[in-house]
């Protein structure tokens, strides 16, 4: 897919984050030379070629006091996951919730959602209200509690040692 140097220099600007500032796409263009309405579009040209999938917010809930952070997983039938993973999403305590393939024969599930919280016994509560909730009682689950965390980022779109300069975003 052709990039424009435009393209690359705000995907390599995207990279480190959207800056914390009331204008943030306005701040970012400064940084590589456009406006903030050319951001915004450029943004929205990616978005629709694939070359960005979404934009999201990383936030180091550690950092919070959020060190109960519990996946959930279930082992759920086919034809029902569809509608458990609604009733999940809807839950105000979910934080995450998605479908994955299972992998036979070490691991059957194949819904996972995420609940974060600063007291394990009330998110193993709100794992059981989940269950409940989306119709998963008597479902294999597996409740598997954050031992550590790891280095949370965005998505690099180029390696460091090609960083986008003013000479070589001219092409």
């Amino acid at each position: 897919m052709a990039l424009s140097g435009s393209d690359r220099r705000l995907l390599a600007a995207l990279e480190d984050g959207l800056p914390l500032v009331p204008r943030p796409y306005r701040a970012l263009g400064e940084r590589v030379g456009l406006s903030e309405a050319q951001v915004i579009e450029t943004l929205r040209s990616l978005a629709a070629r694939g070359v960005i999938r979404r934009l999201g917010l990383i936030l180091r809930h550690r950092e919070l006091g959020y060190r109960a952070n519990a996946m959930t997983v279930w082992d759920v039938p086919d034809e029902q996951v569809r509608d458990a993973a609604a009733t999940l999403t809807r839950l105000p305590f979910v934080t995450l919730c998605y479908r994955r393939p299972r992998r036979p024969p070490l691991w059957p599930y194949n819904l996972f959602a995420m609940i974060h919280g600063k007291d394990r016994a009330k998110v193993l509560a709100e794992v059981e209200e989940a269950t409940v909730a989306a119709g998963l009682d008597g479902v294999a689950r597996a409740v598997l509690f954050s031992r550590r965390c790891f280095k949370q980022r965005g998505a690099r779109y180029a390696p460091k040692e090609a960083a986008w300069t003013s000479s070589t975003a001219a092409s």
